[in-house]
């Protein structure tokens, strides 16, 4: 059954619509933000967004070549561009590989992790391969990213998309990410971009209202914590672990990284990208975190008009 929504109507109603298919989310929605402007955006269309791949083709050129459908530069990365369509079949860069169509703020872990030429990287969960690609486009192709998933199902994809994006150092694995944890100090960066309960995305498509449940929260922060856990062991001394989702859940967000810095070493930094953002929780429901925790970077849909989105940069002293 087809979820809908009309982003249009009263704000009232909007909230009305949430609380009819799922009552739950509704009631924690109101707890994690209880502003007319977040039920708005939380229905309001996704805009649609790009990332040009350097290791097909040079920003200015296929910015030229796109002009008459880019409508706005993508503040925190400099190859993202945000654009009026939805139909990127027709679109022959999109087919080359010289685009990758991306929501904006998930351009942002890459960024973050900012990984140089040469290094070994761990993408933990990996599919369908946005971030992956991303990253060896920031490592120009040198050095190697060990591409992981979990999922029989979303290795193909991530095979495909790596070779239609000409990524010539991936290596693709499918194991439980928490597999990697015995292979301690062996990278020199991390992603978890964790499987998540997807409350950031439910204006991306709003089945997502119906779908999400509380109780699979508490089993995904579970893993989530794992997830992290493993990639702190993986990765060398001085490196970067980068854990991010898209969910807005403190559970899921907060409280995992938390549960790092109680026990382990970790230290975590303060993302300084021009992005606006929403003070992360130091308390929620009842749970404190923390005050490094402040240093995450939450994004809510109506801060800069992308989908919800958390992000934590961690290092290993």
């Amino acid at each position: 059954m087809k979820v809908w929504i009309d982003p249009e109507a009263d704000i009232e109603e909007i909230k009305e619509q949430i609380k009819a298919i799922n009552r739950e989310l509704y009631e924690r929605m109101i707890k994690i933000d209880p502003s007319d402007a977040f039920f708005r955006y939380m229905v309001k269309p996704l805009r649609n967004s790009i990332r040009v791949n350097t290791l097909k083709g040079k920003i200015d050129l296929v910015r030229g070549s796109l002009e008459e459908i880019i409508i706005g530069e993508v503040p925190w990365c400099r190859e993202g561009f945000f654009v009026n369509t939805d139909d990127f079949g027709k679109i022959p860069e999109h087919q080359l590989g010289i685009i990758f169509s991306q929501e904006a703020s998930s351009m942002i872990p890459p960024v973050v992790m900012a990984p140089e030429p040469g290094m070994t990287v761990l993408d933990i969960a990996a599919a369908p391969g946005a971030k992956t690609t991303q990253i060896a486009q920031y490592m120009e192709n040198e050095g190697c990213i060990v591409a992981n998933d979990v999922k029989h199902s979303r290795i193909n994809i991530l095979i495909s998309n790596l070779q239609k994006c000409g990524v010539l150092i991936a290596r693709v694995t499918e194991k439980d990410g928490r597999f990697f944890g015995r292979f301690r100090e062996r990278f020199d960066a991390v992603l978890v971009d964790a499987p998540c309960s997807n409350m950031g995305m439910i204006r991306k498509n709003y089945k997502n209202i119906r779908l999400w449940r509380l109780r699979d929260c508490y089993g995904l922060s579970k893993l989530q914590k794992s997830l992290l856990m493993s990639a702190y062991s993986a990765v060398k001394r001085g490196g970067v672990v980068v854990y991010s989702t898209c969910t807005l859940e403190p559970m899921e967000n907060e409280e995992v990284v938390d549960y790092l810095l109680r026990n382990t070493d970790a230290e975590i930094e303060r993302i300084d990208l021009p992005v606006k953002r929403t003070k992360a929780f130091l308390e929620f429901d009842g749970r404190e975190y923390v005050e490094e925790v402040s240093k995450c970077l939450r994004i809510h849909p109506q801060d800069n008009d992308t989908e919800g989105f958390f992000v934590a940069k961690l290092r290993k002293p």
